[in-house]
């Protein structure tokens, strides 16, 4: 049991509602803006907080929302049950290793965590080392991507509760799999956000795509940045997953002497020395600056982040073999701009960006001591790049099963973390457009607001209308296909690349000076990394050949 707190200096009064009953609480004299109440809170118990007689709104803190985010709040009572495969462990290091992200609504028929684990044994087999969750954390409605979380702290609760996320992540742990958990650090929803009710999290000192930035470097900010920090370390230290994937810092508006991602960091290095667990982080970043990677102190401006998201990679990849170059990807589709992407990450490394009009990015240091190859997460697809497209079509779909077959064996045997987005391993049928389930207030606008900007762009078909249960239901995985002509071709293909790079080093190797790459005169390209040759073209399947020890054979998708 637990007596009721809550960080709360905005309102002049306020009260526990727990079951039927209000309790009175008081302001704790050892913490400023901070109230305590003498009632001791039971797991499964469901309260919330009244302030100045309005609500009761959910705790700020809530682990649980099981009547939604306009519902009371449900107690959890830690610490978790000891001898778990992941606590006592050493946990699993992420960089260099094989990472599958997945939604949990889609994934499986069932659409929740203890579903997902009866899938895990595929991945095992598949060759994959870690999953990465899109966010879990409470969001208006059932169906959602998850990028609108209003409580940080918790699990949705139509993919299970907390005690759903510890099992998935023991059952995870069992297989050898390590497992990461996007979370926003940078905004909250538009539906379900009762924060500032509560108190200064949100400041108009910076804005960003969603309005008012979050509080991190005006008053009250420490209080805010150890909010986000606390739970982090809850789902590190406490839940015990892996890694955690932080959505688009590059909107985190920080001008305080530390940065809250160096913060993040040095509390993350604390957290390991005393659990003796590895952890990672990992930056959803459009900078294109290494400085992201580098360790806290060593280079002005250096955010200790161990792995960020390398978009230039997918960019190139993806403009090179499916031959789009409109919008952001004007900056590449040329065999050039992907062997730079290949053997240097950023291609946008200081020069005038087409797309964005001034200079962008700075070079990575082939030879530098904070970071290398693994220090970047790469793919052919994720959440974004998929559903982001008007209709939600994957590469395949638009590029065709050749070209996914030669530009998978260039990003998973090259010198980064590869990172493969759920269904990618077979040319999943089912697309993956963008959903949502918000209330009446909101959800003509964003029916309207997707369907104008595709028209905008020059989108003649119908966009799938987010708000439609069928665009959520259209984005589940057919597991039953996978053995069907093309999808079990190419899952065998993928399985012989991951294969390959498990079985040796050399594909392994995160020495970005080591890669070679040569263009060859009908537009196709050679990646040389020690002994191995990687050799594919714009042919069809045939022409995705991976080549091996010169005396070695042939594989061919």
């Amino acid at each position: 049991m637990t007596r009721a707190q809550v960080w709360a200096p905005t309102p002049g009064t306020v009260e526990l509602h727990l079951g039927t009953a209000r309790h009175p609480m008081h302001p704790d004299p050892a913490r400023p803006g901070w109230w305590v109440s003498d009632v001791e809170l039971r797991h499964g118990d469901r309260y919330g907080f009244v302030l100045d007689g309005q609500g009761p709104f959910p705790d700020p803190r809530t682990l649980s929302q099981p009547d939604g985010v306009h519902g009371l709040s449900r107690w959890v009572e830690g610490p978790f049950p000891a001898g778990r495969s992941g606590a006592g462990g050493r946990g699993f290091p992420i960089l260099g290793r094989v990472l599958y992200e997945l939604h949990v609504g889609t994934f499986t028929d069932e659409g929740t965590l203890d579903a997902a684990i009866d899938r895990l044994d595929h991945l095992v087999d598949l060759g994959v080392d870690a999953v990465e969750l899109m966010p879990l954390a409470s969001f208006a409605g059932d169906r959602g991507w998850g990028y609108d979380g209003v409580a940080p702290w918790s699990v949705h609760a139509a993919y299970g509760d907390q005690e759903a996320l510890v099992r998935f992540v023991d059952a995870a742990h069992e297989r050898g799999l390590g497992v990461v958990l996007d979370v926003v650090h940078n905004h909250l929803g538009p539906e379900g956000n009762h924060l500032a009710k509560f108190g200064p999290y949100f400041t108009d000192r910076h804005t960003t795509p969603w309005g008012d930035a979050v509080n991190l470097d005006d008053v009250s900010a420490d209080e805010v940045r150890a909010y986000f920090i606390g739970s982090a370390r809850y789902f590190l230290v406490d839940v015990g997953v892996d890694g955690l994937r932080l959505d688009a810092v590059h909107a985190l508006k920080d001008d305080s002497p530390r940065h809250f991602l160096a913060e993040l960091s040095d509390g993350v290095a604390q957290w390991e020395r005393e659990t003796g667990r590895t952890m990672t982080l990992i930056a959803e970043s459009d900078l294109n600056r290494a400085e992201m990677v580098s360790p806290v102190g060593s280079s002005p401006g250096a955010m200790g982040m161990d792995a960020q998201w390398a978009d230039d990679v997918h960019h190139a990849l993806h403009a090179y073999f499916s031959g789009e170059t409109q919008g952001y990807y004007v900056d590449y589709g040329s065999a050039e701009a992907l062997a730079k992407a290949l053997t240097r990450v950023f291609v946008r490394d200081g020069g005038v960006s087409q797309f964005r009009g001034v200079p962008w990015g700075a070079p990575v240091d082939p030879e530098s001591p904070h970071y290398d190859g693994h220090s970047f997460v790469v793919c052919l697809q994720n959440h974004d790049q998929v559903g982001n497209r008007a209709t939600g079509d994957r590469f395949h779909m638009h590029a065709g099963h050749a070209a996914q077959a030669a530009a998978a064996a260039l990003y998973l045997l090259g010198p980064s973390t590869p990172m493969l987005f759920m269904g990618e391993e077979w040319a999943a049928s089912s697309p993956f457009p963008f959903f949502s389930d918000l209330g009446p207030e909101l959800a003509p606008f964003v029916t309207e607001g997707r369907a104008r900007e595709f028209r905008d762009m020059g989108w003649s078909d119908p966009t799938p209308d987010p708000q439609a249960e069928e665009t959520f239901t259209s984005a589940k995985l057919r597991w039953d296909e996978r053995t069907d002509a093309e999808h079990g071709r190419m899952l065998e293909w993928y399985r012989t690349l991951l294969r390959l790079r498990r079985e040796h080093p050399e594909l392994r190797s995160p020495d970005l000076a080591g890669v070679e790459v040569e263009i060859l005169d009908d537009g196709g390209m050679l990646m040389r990394r020690g002994p191995f040759t990687v050799e594919v073209g714009r042919t069809p399947w045939s022409g995705s050949d991976l080549l091996w020890r010169e005396t070695g054979p042939a594989h061919r998708p």
